[in-house]
Parts: C-alpha cells; sequence; structure tokens
C-alpha cells in the first residue's frame, strides 16, 4: 500500500511538472537590453512631479510600460556592485574599482550556454571601462567560459572612463547591425560623474542627456525590424545618491540611506501592458531572473524573483 502510494505521488509529481513547463508563457520577447543610468537621485528624475530634467521618461516613455514606484538596490550601492547585482542576481561586496570578478556567472554565461551562441550575441557596452568584469566569474565551473563581447572604457579598450557620446556610437552600431546581440548591456556615466564632480549644473544636464539616449535607444530598437516588437528594455540604475543633509548630499553614495538605495525600473516590450504603475517592490537582482524567464533560459544561481506583474500571462 505505502509503495502504491509513493509511485502515485512521484507520478502526480511528474505531471505537475510536465503541466507547469506547458504552461509557461509563450513571450513575445526574442532580445533583452539593459540601459542603466549611472548614480541619478530618484528626486530628480521620476520623484520630480514636474518632470523638469526627464520630460520623456518620466512623462511619455512611462505611459508606454511598466513603471515601479518602489525599486531598490538593497545590496552595496557603488557602480561595480549594482551591476554585478543585475548581472549575477546577487548581491556582493565586490571591489568598485574593477580589480575583482563576480563571484557568481552573470545573465550572459548562462545564455551563452543555453543557446550556443557566438560571444557576439551577448554584449556589455559601457562608458565605464571596470565594468568589462561583468564578462567573467570566480566560479572555477564557469571562469573564462561562455563569456560576452565586451566594449567597455575609452575606445571598449576595459582600461579608465569614456564619453558616453562614444559608448552611444556602439550601441547605435549594435542596434542597428542586422545581426544584434539578444542581450545587452548599457551604462552611461556622466550622471554619476558630475555628482562626484560636485558640479550641479552639469549633474542636471547629464540626467536630460541620458534622458534623450533613453528615447533614441527605444526609437532605434522600434527602427530595426529584427528587434522591432521582440524587444523588452529595461532602464534602471545602479545606485541613487545621498540626500541632501545627509552627508555630502548628491556629491557621493554609498550607504543604505533613502537617497542611495531607491532606485527605478522602467520596463518597456511588447509582453509589457502600458500605463501600468506598480507598487510592488522589486530590486536589482529580480532583472536577472526575468531576463531568463522572457529568453527561456535557466538561472539557479540568480536569488531575484521574476518581475510577473509588469507582463502579459497568457500561456
Amino acid at each position: 500500500m505505502k509503495i502504491f502510494l509513493f509511485s502515485s505521488i512521484v507520478f502526480i509529481n511528474c505531471l505537475n511538472s510536465v503541466f507547469s513547463q506547458n504552461q509557461q508563457t509563450d513571450f513575445k520577447t526574442k532580445y533583452v537590453v539593459i540601459l542603466v543610468i549611472d548614480g541619478p537621485r530618484f528626486s530628480e528624475t521620476y520623484g520630480d512631479k514636474t518632470c523638469r530634467l526627464s520630460p520623456i521618461l518620466c512623462d511619455s516613455l512611462r505611459y508606454q510600460g511598466a513603471f515601479y514606484e518602489d525599486f531598490r538596490n538593497n545590496g552595496p550601492t557603488y557602480t561595480v556592485p549594482g551591476h554585478t547585482a543585475i548581472a549575477t542576481g546577487q548581491y556582493q561586496r565586490i571591489s568598485n574599482t574593477g580589480s575583482s570578478l563576480p563571484k557568481n556567472p552573470s545573465l550572459f554565461q548562462y545564455y551563452l550556454r543555453s543557446t550556443g551562441s557566438d560571444k557576439s550575441d551577448a554584449f556589455i557596452v559601457s562608458s565605464k571601462g571596470k565594468l568589462d568584469v561583468l564578462a567573467n566569474t570566480k566560479n572555477k565551473n564557469w571562469q573564462n567560459k561562455h563569456l560576452a563581447s565586451t566594449y567597455c572604457g575609452p575606445n571598449g579598450n576595459g582600461i579608465g572612463y569614456g564619453k558616453d557620446e562614444n559608448t552611444f556610437e556602439k550601441v547605435t552600431e549594435l542596434i542597428s547591425s542586422q545581426k544584434p546581440p539578444h542581450v545587452m548591456l548599457i551604462n552611461l556615466l556622466a550622471v554619476d560623474v558630475y555628482g562626484h564632480a560636485a558640479n550641479w549644473e552639469k549633474y542636471q544636464e547629464a540626467i536630460t542627456k541620458c534622458d534623450k539616449y533613453a528615447a533614441r535607444l527605444w526609437s532605434m530598437i522600434q527602427s530595426n525590424p529584427t528587434m522591432k516588437d521582440q524587444t523588452t528594455l529595461f532602464i534602471t540604475n545602479d545606485h541613487g545618491r545621498h540626500l541632501d543633509g545627509v552627508k555630502s548630499g548628491f556629491i557621493n553614495h554609498g550607504d543604505r540611506c533613502e537617497g542611495c538605495e531607491h532606485i527605478s525600473l522602467l520596463i518597456l516590450g511588447p509582453d509589457t501592458p502600458k500605463n501600468l504603475s506598480i507598487k510592488k517592490d522589486g530590486e536589482l537582482i529580480d532583472i536577472s531572473k526575468t531576463i531568463a524567464q522572457l529568453l527561456k533560459f535557466d538561472m539557479p544561481t540568480s536569488k531575484g524573483r521574476f518581475l510577473s506583474e509588469s507582463f502579459n500571462s497568457k500561456p
């Protein structure tokens, strides 16, 4: 009798597993782009109800997709750790100088292993050269395997800081090509750099420039017949900045204050309803798990969750 019950339970579990797999949503998304605008405060972007500095993102593109009202970096609020959380789905106290590799494999590595695609099908394009480390990992089972292509820093050589203009030229080249990468992460640095330079005027100008870059990126995606209506774009930040009255204010970041942790996420794409404002919280590590679900590859080391509330769930 016990053997019969055990066999029945196993059989039912197998059926449930198959049923669950068959019920997976058939997403239209075939391409994913992550745009990381490095280091603006929420108070100067979506938190400003006048949309003065980000009129396109905050008052136009926002209503074409799903916007998270409470999206956060719940780990170290620095550039390399923030991007590592996006790429690996885990928070890590990793060096912010680019001198150390992430402990865990990235979404790029999982994607390339799953598809068997050439490295050019996953791309990291960054104004900050130190983010070249996102392509690799310390994990011995993954190190130096399934590496994404990178174009980071001046001339894409992985050293120092480059200009956002040059970074976006590379992005334009990739997006406009006949065979764009299926997975791409983009970093724009100007907001963060001018913040650290204590240049309030340039900091504000940089936010507005990034607003225009985001609009151009979405327009280019829609103009490419290969990517049009098959691409989900995540527009987010790696960290915020101190609020006025906290330490040095907008000049720096790096602690657990509200200004540093509260960032933004806007999702645009064929599987995402328009004019959706989400009160449910989300965080940086959720991006990797969501991309894995959209592109149908496993990412067991990600500790994030699938942001299901942002996507149509028709099986």
